[in-house]
């Protein structure tokens, strides 16, 4: 049934545009801000304003016994890191992840950044990991513009981080649809599956986020019943975008520029979501 889901209607697509673009206000704040010495802490508090600011509410707030508004995961988390006071060191790989609700509907998206400094190897490698992560990504946004079937964006995923290095994708955490609630059906594979998943037709709103590992796929949740960590140790990365099918094309919602910049090269220009 459309608007109770997995389709939504035009009008409600539309609502969905002002919840995506606070979530990336908020976001490209957090990521002007992230430096040698800040705590995710300030990051958190710095997000909420802006969030609160343009009339939205932290969704992340609304999750039970979560108390912030985003989700600041270093290094070695996987997802779900809480924010603390440790200040963020040079190197450190930082992964926001962040959503807002307005109007009753949700906005969901993830950056990473990799901090300047520190060991220069380290560095490098966690940048190949965020370029990589980033780059399955927007791979599975283009797939999703010409794809018939769901399935499709988690085969781009797949690929891209296949043919790019010999990272672990996980199968612990995936995507979403998202609308009048931050998580709804469908989920969003970041691989193969023998189910093809549901048509892509107009009105389907997806979160895409690929979640990979340097290293092994393991994960382990800390005493804090929220923080999941590579059970080995090594690094992990997530990037996201909410994203919407309608009928003149797709708009990535979390992108002030809908995604005209990161999907020009692959030939695609997102297409504005109509009022009407």
């Amino acid at each position: 049934m459309r608007g109770r889901g997995t389709y939504k209607s035009r009008r409600e697509l539309a609502a969905m545009r002002e919840p995506g673009r606070i979530t990336a206000l908020a976001l490209a704040a957090v990521e002007q801000a992230i430096e040698v010495g800040v705590t995710p802490l300030e990051l958190d508090r710095l997000a909420e304003r802006v969030i609160r600011e343009h009339g939205a509410v932290p969704n992340f707030q609304l999750e039970p016994g979560y108390q912030h508004t985003l989700c600041v995961s270093l290094n070695d988390v996987v997802v779900h890191g809480i924010p603390g006071d440790r200040p963020i060191a040079p190197g450190d790989l930082v992964t926001v992840d962040c959503g807002a609700t307005i109007g009753g509907f949700h906005g969901d998206a993830a950056i990473t950044v990799v901090v300047p400094g520190g060991d220069p190897q380290l560095h490098a490698a966690r940048q190949r990991l965020s370029d990589v992560t980033r780059g399955a990504l927007w791979d599975g946004i283009a797939a999703l513009a010409s794809a018939k079937q769901l399935g499709e964006v988690g085969a781009a995923v797949e690929d891209h981080v296949e043919a790019n290095s010999d990272y672990g994708i996980s199968d612990d955490y995936i995507g979403h649809g998202i609308g009048r609630a931050m998580h709804e059906e469908p989920p969003v594979f970041n691989y193969r599956t023998r189910v093809v998943g549901p048509a892509v037709k107009p009105g389907l709103c997806v979160a895409i986020e690929p979640i990979i590992h340097a290293g092994g796929t393991e994960s382990t949740t800390d005493d804090d019943g929220w923080t999941v960590r590579s059970a080995d140790g090594s690094d992990a990365c997530q990037w996201e975008h909410s994203v919407a099918v309608h009928a003149g094309g797709i708009w990535v919602l979390t992108a002030l520029d809908g995604g005209a910049a990161e999907l020009a090269p692959y030939g695609i220009v997102p297409a504005p979501i109509a009022e009407r």
